[in-house]
């Protein structure tokens, strides 16, 4: 099978149908050595994603930002309030309480985008699933992985 076929189809099935044909077309992809699967995906010199060794993927909050064009691929997102923003930009965890509104694809070790107006500050792993952020008002909704100020860091280097 293609590899380009082959990320579509993950993306699509991690994500929901549809959400792979807002894929750029040039995509640039490296491979490992040892077993030739696919290792990252980046796009104009700008990192896409890692796929995981579990068949999960790793993704950024840039591609994140361009799968959010989707509808579907909203229901993977969890957006906050204003005041949690400033925290979640740094890379801090999101909590239930600071939650707007959930996804219903959402659950537990998903990736998961987090959205403030419409706009991807962070990614990070789901630690409550979409029924479960709405019933608890304390602990962590969200587990940040990558936000923009680690990005913002890398490029001032």
């Amino acid at each position: 099978m293609d590899n380009y076929l082959k990320l579509r189809r993950s993306i699509d099935a991690l994500f929901g149908n549809g959400v792979s044909k807002y894929l750029p077309k040039n995509i640039d992809m490296t491979f490992s050595r040892k077993t030739g699967r696919i290792r990252t995906v980046s796009h104009e010199g700008k990192l896409l994603c890692t796929l995981r060794i579990d068949g999960g993927l790793a993704i950024t909050p840039f591609f994140a930002q361009i799968l959010l064009n989707s509808r579907v691929f909203r229901e993977n997102c969890v957006e906050i309030n204003q005041d949690a923003y400033p925290f979640v930009k740094e890379g801090r965890s999101v909590f239930c309480k600071h939650v707007v509104r959930c996804g219903k694809n959402v659950r537990i070790s998903a990736d998961t985008p987090v959205l403030f107006q419409n706009q991807v500050v962070a990614v990070g792993k789901a630690v409550l699933s979409f029924d479960m952020i709405y019933d608890f008002d304390r602990g962590v909704a969200v587990k940040i992985r990558d936000s923009l100020k680690s990005h913002k860091e890398k490029t001032q280097l």
